[in-house]
């Protein structure tokens, strides 16, 4: 006998696993594989089919990917971050859909404030040449925060999912 609920949870985690990578990537190299917005996708769609609105989840991720296209054309955003998005829209529950993409918005300008902030605070100085990864990762960053260069969005994006997750209490 199958547990549908163990299947809900086992790809909730594979979707959370995945957004955590995938923020972890955007950081470093500012790019989303596009196996990470997949699995995304797949565990989303598991989900809301396991809850009987795969019609309703489809229709929500084709307008926020419709939207974030236009976005991407105007170049507002990244192709990854298109995907993504997308893919997440599928994670949450239809309804909650226009909340994903406010909770994204509003984790987006709090991101972008906090490297604003960055910018002024971090000092212009050269340092000497890191040898750890973080190290890497953060000196990298640190450049691309005072050059202003683009903002690893893919963490707004799993912000968004975890604020709207969370606010519905569908995380317990």
């Amino acid at each position: 006998m199958t547990n549908p609920a163990l299947f809900h949870l086992i790809l909730l985690c594979a979707a959370a696993t995945s957004l955590m990578f995938a923020m972890a990537h955007d950081v470093a190299v500012r790019t989303v594989p596009n196996r990470v917005s997949l699995i995304v996708a797949v565990a989303g769609l598991g989900m809301n089919a396991l809850d009987g609105q795969l019609g309703p989840a489809l229709f929500g991720g084709g307008v926020v990917f419709a939207g974030c296209w236009y976005c991407w054309r105007n170049g507002w955003i990244g192709g990854g971050d298109v995907k993504l998005l997308s893919a997440c829209a599928l994670v949450v529950p239809p309804a909650l859909v226009p909340e994903l993409v406010l909770s994204t918005a509003i984790a987006g300008a709090v991101l972008a404030l906090l490297y604003l902030a960055l910018g002024r605070l971090l000092p212009s100085s050269a340092t000497p040449r890191p040898t750890g990864l973080l190290r890497r990762v953060w000196r990298a960053e640190r450049r691309r925060i005072r050059r202003r260069l683009s903002l690893p969005y893919a963490c707004a994006i799993s912000a968004g999912v975890l604020l709207t997750l969370s606010s519905s209490g569908l995380l317990g």
